[in-house]
């Protein structure tokens, strides 16, 4: 998919939604509550791990909801809560409350669900409503190599748990790195075959950060995989995401593909990205916007908070210009960025 041309004659808008110069007008925002995580996994995180941002540079419960709300009133209708891990912030189900208040059409949350079982009541009372959970192999090896340390069975009982909850349609997130779970493709799919109803496998193409190079496997080769076994039929893109879902004829199983770099997205992205310490992501390849923590904390009103925002996703490039020829690395780290 080729990037956006700007739209002819339009200029930064002091009214209305979020849009960019190229038309894009912004619903989704992704809010990281940390950086911190419980995991090492090896695409997201060197082996000699990170040094985490100290605590009192991370937005408070009190400064992500004021956040929220004026974007809210700026046209977001969708927030996915993520990190890090967002289940090792303590009190999460606190700011689940305050958002749920809001009234957005949806409030979920990324997890690697290694804590999701004993949370998910709680979480889903204060008002979440679904969940993605990372899991990129079933095989316990695998797992534990990739994570550097997880326990499988521990993220499967936490999936069972946010099941229980109601913290449906559940979707599960699997990076896939030629040469280390390329072999998981089915094993995956199989696994959830008897949850048709609530729960999407997703498979997603690693993405370059930082100095990080890995055998990139394309959407394309999972997808002929599956179509050995399966038949496969188009769906097409998800609801307000990135995925292109398929469905197993067999299985009756909606399967999806996130592809940043064989199959851009880039055309109709609607996302935005507030990191844990207040900084803005417009595009996940940038690193660069100023500080809404910064602005909260010198006394900006919300009216100075609405024009920052406006001017931030105004300043949103057209795509991120990666692909898997080029493999430009982005710039940061996943970890605090939360996908």
């Amino acid at each position: 998919m080729s990037l956006p041309a700007r739209v002819p004659g339009l200029t930064l808008p002091a009214t209305g939604p979020l849009v960019d110069p190229f038309g894009r007008v912004h619903t989704y925002v992704r809010v990281s509550v940390t950086d911190r995580c419980n995991y090492r996994c090896t695409y997201c995180m060197p082996a000699e791990g990170l040094d985490f941002k100290p605590r009192e540079t991370l937005l408070s419960f009190e400064e992500i909801e004021r956040i929220v709300t004026v974007l809210h009133r700026l046209g977001i209708r969708r927030v996915r809560l993520t990190g890090g891990e967002p289940l090792v912030r303590r009190g999460l189900h606190h700011l689940v409350a305050r958002l749920a208040a809001l009234g957005l059409d949806d409030l979920a949350m990324t997890t690697n669900g290694e804590l999701l079982g004993r949370r998910a009541d709680e979480l889903a009372r204060a008002g979440l409503r679904r969940v993605n959970v990372s899991l990129d192999a079933i095989d316990p090896g695998v797992f534990a190599a990739m994570s550097r340390g997880g326990d499988v069975q521990r993220v499967l009982a936490g999936i069972d748990a946010a099941r229980a909850a109601g913290l449906t349609p559940i979707k599960i997130n699997a990076v896939m790195v030629a040469g280390t779970n390329d072999d998981q493709v089915l094993p995956l799919v199989r696994a959830f075959a008897d949850h048709a109803d609530d729960t999407v496998v997703r498979f997603i193409e690693y993405m370059p950060f930082g100095d990080a190079r890995r055998q990139h496997l394309p959407a394309a080769a999972v997808r002929d995989v599956l179509a050995r076994h399966y038949t496969l039929e188009p769906v097409g893109p998800g609801p307000g995401g990135p995925a292109v879902d398929w469905r197993l004829v067999e299985t009756g199983q909606r399967i999806g593909f996130i592809s940043p770099l064989t199959e851009h997205f880039c055309q109709a992205c609607n996302r935005l990205r507030l990191e844990a310490d207040g900084h803005l992501r417009t595009c996940l390849s940038r690193d660069d916007t100023p500080s809404l923590r910064d602005l909260l904390r010198g006394g900006a009103s919300d009216d100075d908070l609405d024009a920052a925002l406006r001017r931030m996703v105004w300043g949103k490039v057209a795509g991120h210009e990666a692909d898997a020829a080029v493999f430009r690395a982005f710039e940061g780290v996943m970890t605090r960025i939360g996908g």
